[in-house]
């Protein structure tokens, strides 16, 4: 995408977690020389903005990783959530009032935090799109002069992603459900500031507007998930009208991916499904991709938890990382196209349910987690996960009755699937405005 002016676009993540930095990275082709900007890790960062950005990070990964221990874990959980909840959405109501939280945010801005990387996007303006509030924040409040969005990446929010006077901002927001148009509404963004386009998808997984490479990628899903054709039986006209019928051979080995997020939390998911699908992995029933991210110490816990096998049943498991977020959200997007079940927590990962993915549900990490869960369930587009240890039963009970089929074509004809070009027009049309 390029700007009236010939320039393209400022897009703006945190490195914090992979949430904000998967939904600036599906944006990619609108920045500049395809570069995404990390707020909170970018060349002359000042030091002070940098220590603030890492103490926020800190603490929010010890959190993430203390609440595993028993009892007390759940405990200071609760407490650091209580700051990043989202409040019930009935009765509707004017939820317009700053946090605390909120408040405190703006007292940053005030002491200069987040100055320093506006001047500097200043020097040549272009339109600035944020994957996460923060940054969008700023660009307000120092006076940004191009246009600013701000793209939302989970399917409800708390207060904190509107401004501190949200009547009066010019925050542009790009919503990825209709709850949050209505969410943000409550908290007093302007109508005309809010728009309906889904969650950007990798442009890589779906193959242009008219999804070749989705559509094609779905049939040997299908193919994997329905080996007992049950759902293919009572589906076959819907099947043929949105895909022209299944692929008539696999081209891949069922394949079931785990993910792990961006603090590393639920990596002993891995070690319980590896102690269950073991035989099954062995006989190459099942194929199982760890994905690990960029921690070494989640690669390390993989590692040591896949030498445990024998060696026959090592070759169809293979762990997916990568010493940076950009290689690795490039494997990553590249195995999820010959992989036919996701396992991981309801986070940003939720919406890749329209690429034909059914999702196993891991428990939640915070508050917007929970109302993900809530949206995947209702729209039939996972399964809470059940024990780990037993997976080798229940899993695939949920494969040979066609669940699992049912849920992948679920995703894909209900879900959004090209929120990804949908941003691109309304930034482009904005701009021309």
């Amino acid at each position: 995408m390029e700007s009236p002016s010939g320039q393209k676009a400022w897009v703006v993540a945190v490195d914090m977690g992979y949430g904000h930095q998967r939904t600036a990275h599906n944006l990619r082709h609108l920045a500049l020389s395809g570069q995404v900007i990390n707020a909170n890790n970018y060349p002359d960062l000042p030091e002070k903005d940098r220590q603030i950005w890492a103490s926020s990070r800190k603490f929010y990964e010890a959190v993430s990783a203390f609440k595993r221990v028993p009892l007390i874990g759940n405990l200071a959980f609760s407490l650091f959530d209580a700051f990043q909840k989202v409040p019930p959405f009935y009765p509707q109501r004017d939820q317009s009032a700053a946090s605390l939280s909120l408040k405190q945010i703006f007292l940053g801005f005030k002491a200069g935090w987040g100055e320093h990387l506006i001047t500097r996007l200043k020097e040549s303006p272009r339109p600035l799109v944020s994957s996460f509030f923060v940054p969008a924040f700023m660009a307000e409040f120092f006076g940004y002069p191009g246009e600013i969005f701000c793209v939302v990446c989970d399917t409800d929010i708390a207060r904190t992603w509107a401004s501190l006077e949200p009547e009066k901002s010019r925050i542009r927001y790009l919503a990825p459900t209709p709850r949050v148009v209505e969410r943000l509404k409550l908290y007093g963004v302007r109508p005309e500031n809010i728009f309906l386009t889904g969650y950007p998808l990798p442009p890589e997984n779906l193959g242009g507007e008219d999804l070749t490479v989705l559509k094609q990628d779905l049939k040997h899903r299908l193919f994997n998930l329905d080996p007992q054709q049950k759902f293919l039986n009572k589906y076959q006209p819907l099947v043929e009208k949105y895909l022209g019928g299944l692929a008539s051979q696999p081209n891949h080995p069922l394949t079931l991916m785990l993910a792990v997020g961006g603090a590393g939390a639920q990596k002993e998911i891995g070690g319980e499904i590896l102690q269950s699908l073991g035989t099954e992995i062995r006989t190459g029933r099942i194929r199982l991709w760890l994905a690990a991210g960029t921690r070494p110490d989640v690669r390390e816990y993989f590692e040591t938890q896949v030498g445990r096998l024998g060696r026959g049943e090592r070759g169809s498991v293979e762990i997916l990382s990568a010493p940076t977020v950009n290689d690795y959200f490039l494997r990553f997007n590249q195995a999820l196209r010959q992989t036919d079940i996701l396992w991981t927590k309801p986070s940003e990962l939720s919406f890749y349910t329209a690429l034909g993915l059914p999702l196993v549900i891991a428990p939640t990490i915070g508050s917007h987690e929970e109302f993900n869960k809530r949206w995947l369930l209702k729209s039939d587009f996972g399964v809470e996960q059940k024990a780990p240890k037993l997976a080798r039963e229940w899993l695939f009970d949920l494969i040979e009755q066609g669940h699992l089929a049912e849920k992948a074509f679920e995703g894909f004809v209900e879900g959004e699937k090209l929120g990804t070009f949908k941003i691109q027009k309304i930034i482009e049309k904005c701009c021309e405005n």
